[in-house]
């Protein structure tokens, strides 16, 4: 198993809560789905238009790559109220990566594009982490604060 993290809410906190959103991956128009889901709730919760484009680019930088990537996924979205945290959590089936370290780095891709996807998504969160093992899947939570 590869990891990588840096700042992501306690997930035994906000995982024993019912997510707010799930929504499954499997074409574009569920990465739309996402975004909108996560925008509409930071902007209840009051957050300024920059930093809830910021977040939701990283969502959806994040739920593309599960597509291409992993073949498709699954995004929760959990609110916090006590650690004043919106974590999102993704989650694929697909082949895993192999070297974390690498992927993270701007101008890595396997897919040809420009290789900023999660690198951009963690310079755009406030928590970020990254789980995956080959052959077993991937899994990007992410947090921003409310």
């Amino acid at each position: 198993m590869h990891s990588l993290s840096c700042g992501v809410p306690d997930p035994n906190e906000t995982s024993s809560r019912p997510a707010v959103a799930e929504i499954t991956l499997a074409t574009s128009r569920d990465v739309v789905a996402a975004r909108q889901a996560v925008a509409r709730i930071l902007k209840e919760r009051g957050l300024s238009a920059v930093r809830i484009t910021r977040f939701a680019t990283a969502v959806s930088e994040i739920t593309r790559n599960a597509i291409v990537h992993g073949g498709g996924g699954k995004i929760s979205i959990y609110l916090d109220d006590r650690s004043e945290y919106l974590r999102v959590e993704c989650r694929d089936e697909g082949p895993g990566i192999e070297n974390v370290t690498l992927a993270m780095s701007d101008g890595y891709t396997t897919a040809g594009g420009l290789g900023r996807g999660l690198g951009g998504a963690k310079r755009l969160s406030h928590g970020f982490e990254v789980r995956s093992a080959p052959g077993k899947g991937t899994t990007v939570s992410m947090s921003v604060k409310l």
